[in-house]
């Protein structure tokens, strides 16, 4: 197998190189009754290259995934593989990542578009480390921003690391070309081009090639493990720009300026065509990709009318007909924008998606949830986020959990309440850079569903290590059993008990190691084993513990 560049040059991907040792040719199955599966979101090519040399290779939850693979017979392979969530860092790219995009876009003789309000393209002029420079900037952005950031000017994309922000079509699908599959590697040069002359940039450089030569070194585990697991995907914010859809405010800044409608529908495009359409086909006919060739084909404004239908897309979640149930949520384009102030946060869901998973998953005796952030997250954290909502900063917390909005948190409350709901109920996300798992009970209900909230996070990506240790120790102080804070909170309705890594040795219940969860579930869709696949190779796993929340 074989693709070839603008020259006529093979681009090779060998079938040799996706098999398995004492394999003859490639092993797939179609899901169908799920007894076991992987699960992971949050990778960042060039996470940790700050320390690089003070550190462990950060290693990769996917190659963790091809090492569990390579280790155990196909019988006794996952049925299943979920990426809930940052498949891709659109909004923080390493110096090294773009230069290697730009390099991918001429290999492979992609046209450059031209930019709504600029006379340039990226093609002339990459500005490597100053993208901000190119990001809009608007009179109503910056009313918005004065609030959050006291005056200061930033751009209307609410990332700080937006450096290298991804702009075009084009670096979006190379991106993705470059994350996934380690053959264009092979035609690409890490070498410090000569535009960059700041010595901080120069410095910063080096230390992010150390990082993304370590992420190239795994590729063709992941390559392989993707080649023989059937997966499941979902976008959240950093797939297309940090934030994304957070508040009412952001949606009105982003979207009435045409260059950043522009970068957001690019990535979106990149999303349907990388991610997005393999996970329903169904979803999308032949005009729907009729319509996507004619607009990247012929750009300007057929590339924006088709960015608007993208935008105005309502079927990104999607379900499977397999045992339990697999239902998927797009928790970013159909939100419950706040009816106080747009600058609140908005609900993950509006009423009406919250209605239709409702009639989706009733009467089912079990299902598989795939929230990319987790609906029962860690009660400390939330709370901050709360208050800085209530100041009128969410960005500056990423102020995302689905009690911030009170509309969407009664909604969903009163989904796992009702009569019909299943009776095993699975809940997986991503998100917030640590693992953790919660058994659930409904207080008060001789009959309640059993439920779980399994979050493994991130693939290549952790929280600060030392803020997250006083997050759990705070936590626990502060919302034990019998303090009073729980009556504040919009579940204290249910009894929550979380589950303890089994290497924890002060009491701790997040797990802060990057890799892979794997979850094994019995007949009934009950979890059996609730383990993390940590990236130095060790194997973590979640005990049940006798405290309850």
């Amino acid at each position: 197998m074989s693709l070839s560049d603008k020259n006529g040059h093979d681009v090779p991907t060998e079938l040799d190189n996706l098999l398995y040792s004492n394999h003859d040719t490639l092993s797939f199955k179609r899901p169908v009754q799920i007894s076991s599966l992987l699960h992971g979101s949050c990778r960042k090519a060039h996470y940790g290259y700050k320390n690089m040399e003070n550190r462990p290779q950060v290693g990769d939850g996917l190659a963790q995934a091809d090492e569990l693979l390579k280790q155990t017979a196909p019988n006794d392979w996952p049925d299943l593989l979920i990426l809930s969530g940052d498949q891709i860092y659109a909004d923080d790219v390493a110096g090294p990542m773009l230069h290697a995009i730009r390099q991918a876009i001429e290999l492979l003789g992609i046209d450059e578009e031209s930019l709504p309000d600029r006379k340039d393209t990226l093609g002339e002029n990459a500005y490597l480390y100053h993208r901000e420079a190119l990001l809009p900037q608007s009179e109503l952005a910056d009313d918005v921003r004065s609030q959050f950031f006291k005056g200061k000017r930033k751009p209307v994309f609410t990332t700080d690391t937006a450096h290298n922000h991804l702009i075009s079509l084009a670096e979006v699908v190379c991106m993705y070309l470059l994350v996934w599959s380690p053959s264009l590697w092979k035609h690409i040069s890490l070498e410090m081009p000569d535009t960059i002359e700041n010595e901080e940039h120069k410095t910063r450089y080096q230390l992010e090639k150390r990082s993304i030569e370590e992420f190239n070194s795994q590729l063709h585990k992941v390559q392989r493990v993707l080649a023989h697991l059937p997966t499941a995907m979902m976008f959240d914010d950093h797939d297309v720009t940090d934030d994304w859809n957070l508040t009412a405010a952001w949606e009105v800044a982003a979207y009435e300026h045409p260059l950043s409608k522009r970068i957001i529908g690019n990535a979106l495009l990149g999303y349907f065509l990388c991610q997005g359409w393999g996970n329903n086909p169904d979803a999308f006919d032949e005009s729907v990709f009729q319509a996507a060739q004619e607009a990247i084909a012929q750009q300007g404004k057929n590339q924006d009318d088709y960015i608007d239908e993208l935008l105005q897309f309502e079927q990104w979640h999607y379900e499977w007909p397999t045992t339990p149930k697999l239902v998927v949520l797009d928790t970013r384009t159909r939100r419950w924008r706040s009816e106080q102030d747009i600058n609140r946060p908005s609900g993950l869901m509006d009423w009406e998606a919250l209605t239709d998973l409702q009639q989706d998953i009733k009467n089912l005796d079990s299902v598989i949830m795939v929230s990319p952030a987790p609906v029962f997250g860690v009660k400390l954290i939330e709370s901050i986020q709360r208050i800085f909502a209530w100041i009128g900063k969410p960005l500056m917390v990423d102020a995302e959990n689905w009690m911030a909005h009170p509309g969407s948190a009664y909604a969903l409350m009163n989904l796992f309440t009702h009569a019909k709901t299943p009776n095993n109920f699975v809940i997986l996300s991503g998100d917030v850079h640590y693992s953790f798992a919660y058994d659930i009970k409904l207080r008060g209900q001789k009959s309640s569903p059993n439920i779980w909230q399994i979050t493994s996070s991130g693939q290549r990506n952790e929280f600060p290590h030392s803020l997250l240790e006083w997050f759990d120790r705070l936590n626990r102080w502060l919302y034990a059993p019998w303090s009073p804070l729980n009556v504040f909170t919009k579940r204290r309705a249910l009894r929550i008990t979380p589950r303890k890594p089994d290497n924890a040795d002060k009491g701790e219940r997040l797990l802060n190691h990057s890799g892979m969860g794997l979850v094994k579930l019995n007949q009934e869709g009950q979890p059996t084993e609730i383990s993390q696949l940590c990236n130095h190779a060790n194997k973590v796993t979640f005990q049940k513990s006798s405290r309850q929340h």
